[in-house]
């Protein structure tokens, strides 16, 4: 390492307990997707001694720009996730908002804002040649769906995810290069840089008509057996999609009824369509629909089929070399021994928002652990903070002079290598066509006199 790594090494080190704290109150304190506003104040207080901050991008997203800005300058934003899960029964839940940081989101926000102090001392700041963006961004869980559709209704949002509509309302426009971090239990540190699956959501509402589930049955038309047909049709489904696309669907019944002697006039599901690529994904889809109309058609009921743009599938980069380099100094200190430098990865089925900004610009991905348990489950649970959160700080930092010192040259090899796969015009446009409505009529059988 050079003086300047060095130095933002020691910076944060002598930081540590207050970026443990940061990590600490995050994680106590969750909110879910659109809802995070008191992380959200809780990070821009953080990046008071930059130059500019912008807050409420996309309701609740922090853009902190260190320096002030100029023009044809490299920038590199250092991105974290200010949301977390609705697992309400983890010990740790937030009791006012039911929410959980089982996604490990609130080590990203620690792990930037440790990244902040480093990189704003004036010698460390000077050694840049560009700029560093510190972003705080809203809802890549994508959870909590009605409300995201009212959002939606209300004109607030037009994606469920939060860099999706920071990319539509031009908050990304300006940003050159993005690094991105995420928790992985049983992972010291380790490059990221594999695929991911994309996939589209589904609000699925059946009409039907309540009666008196023994004494009238007749009279009835059940919305919930219309979802239990629907269900089955999706499985046999599940025969037609191809190995090689990695094709997931799966979701569960939000609404089916009010009671067991009641016929249910209205009942609810939602789903996600995963694949890892588009054409997949929109087959998938497809299929899903016709299920859906089979459960319609087969008990008389009524059908809404409202589909929601969801990510797309993540962009490895060619070379991630100075992210490696980047791990391997901050973990030469320590004596973790789980570490991965490889460029090529595995791929996942899971999906990030990450992947639309992937499709754009260069993303660079990174994990540490630090988290006993699994992710997305009331076992997860933070316990290495130094891990989970100094660390994290410490690539971020890392990362962001690395691809900065020299002329940015590093940062201007990256942007040489790597071609957008869509125009910012074209991927609204997508986004926009997998958005849609269907209606199915209701189509009852006249009950006999």
């Amino acid at each position: 390492m050079d003086h300047i790594e060095e130095k933002i090494i020691e910076i944060i080190d002598a930081n540590r307990e207050t970026i443990i704290a940061a990590g600490r109150d995050i994680w106590y304190h969750a909110e879910l997707g659109y809802k995070e506003f008191r992380t959200s104040e809780l990070f821009a207080k953080a990046m008071a001694g930059n130059a500019e901050t912008k807050t409420g991008l996309a309701i609740t997203g922090v853009k902190s720009y260190l320096k002030p800005k100029q023009d044809g300058e490299v920038r590199v934003a250092l991105m974290g996730e200010l949301d977390a899960l609705p697992i309400s029964n983890h010990k740790d839940t937030n009791p006012e908002t039911g929410a959980s940081h089982c996604c490990g989101h609130n080590s990203q926000i620690a792990g930037v804002i440790g990244a902040a102090i480093a990189l704003q001392d004036e010698e460390v700041k000077n050694a840049l040649d560009g700029n560093i963006v510190f972003f705080a961004v809203p809802a890549e869980e994508y959870v909590d769906v009605e409300y995201r559709r009212g959002l939606m209704k209300e004109g607030k949002i037009s994606y469920g995810g939060g860099k999706c509509e920071l990319i539509k309302c031009g908050d990304l426009d300006d940003i050159d290069i993005t690094v991105g971090h995420h928790t992985m239990p049983g992972t010291d540190a380790a490059v990221a840089n594999g695929t991911s699956n994309g996939f589209v959501n589904k609000l699925v509402t059946f009409r039907g008509k309540a009666s008196h589930a023994a004494g009238a049955p007749d009279k009835g038309v059940d919305a919930l057996a219309a979802a239990s047909v629907a269900m089955h049709a999706i499985d046999v489904q599940r025969e037609s999609f191809r190995d090689s696309d990695c094709v997931r669907v799966h979701g569960f019944i939000s609404n089916g009824g009010v009671a067991m002697n009641v016929i249910a006039d209205t009942a609810t599901m939602e789903y996600s369509v995963r694949a890892n690529n588009i054409p997949a994904y929109q087959n998938a889809s497809q299929k899903f629909d016709r299920a859906i109309r089979a459960g319609a058609v087969a008990t008389g009921a009524g059908a809404e089929i409202v589909t929601l743009a969801g990510y797309l599938p993540t962009v490895p980069l060619k070379d991630t070399s100075v992210m490696a380099e980047a791990i391997s100094d901050v973990m030469q200190a320590y004596n973790y021994r789980n570490i991965s430098l490889d460029n090529d990865c595995p791929a996942s089925t899971g999906s990030t928002d990450y992947g639309d900004v992937s499709s754009l610009m260069p993303v660079y991905q990174f994990n540490t652990g630090g988290y006993a348990g699994v992710l997305h489950d009331i076992s997860a649970q933070p316990v290495d903070e130094e891990l989970a959160y100094v660390v994290t700080a410490k690539i971020f930092a890392l990362m962001g002079y690395k691809l900065l010192k020299n002329g940015a040259e590093n940062a201007r090899k990256t942007l040489a290598d790597y071609t957008p796969k869509i125009t910012k015009e074209a991927y609204v446009a997508l986004m926009d066509s997998l958005t849609t409505e269907e209606t199915v009529a209701m189509n009852p059988i006249a009950p006999l006199e």
